[in-house]
């Protein structure tokens, strides 16, 4: 297993804390990226407090377990684990979920670093990448653009 990062990133016409408020719960991914099943916090978790598990569940199945690292709502970011790599084999997959200020409004950047094989690191930009990443971007960028 290689040491691997990706990451996408789209400046859209807003204040960075108008993005944030829409992005910052670590509880409600689902609320604004229009390809991800609803999720749940495990044992009532606080969407705030590292140590919190997000499930993605289709037909009562989970499909996918995040655990959050950290959030720190002053620099606007949040960092996550994947716990149950279903989808692909990565392992060590750390996220980063983060809003800056941009002179044209406000720059959203989602990462990650993880650690998989040659054969699956396109797999893996193709499926987080532009189908998680990209795509969550892109309806960002349509929400704010709707909203001018």
């Amino acid at each position: 297993m290689n040491p691997r990062t990706l990451e996408r990133s789209a400046v859209l016409p807003a204040t960075p804390d108008a993005v944030w408020a829409v992005v910052g719960d670590f509880g409600r991914l689902a609320d604004w990226h229009p390809h991800l099943p609803p999720s749940a916090l495990e044992d009532g978790g606080d969407p705030a407090a590292p140590g919190t598990v997000r499930v993605f569940a289709l037909d009562g199945v989970a499909v996918a377990r995040e655990r959050l690292l950290a959030r720190d709502p002053a620099a606007r970011s949040y960092r996550y684990t994947l716990l149950d790599p279903v989808l692909l084999p990565v392992e060590d997959y750390v996220a980063t979920l983060e809003v800056r200020a941009h002179p044209d409004g406000a720059e959203v950047r989602w990462s990650a670093a993880y650690r998989s094989t040659d054969d699956v690191a396109a797999q893996v930009e193709s499926v987080f990448g532009d189908g998680t990443y990209g795509t969550g971007l892109a309806a960002l960028g349509a929400r704010f653009t709707s909203t001018r």
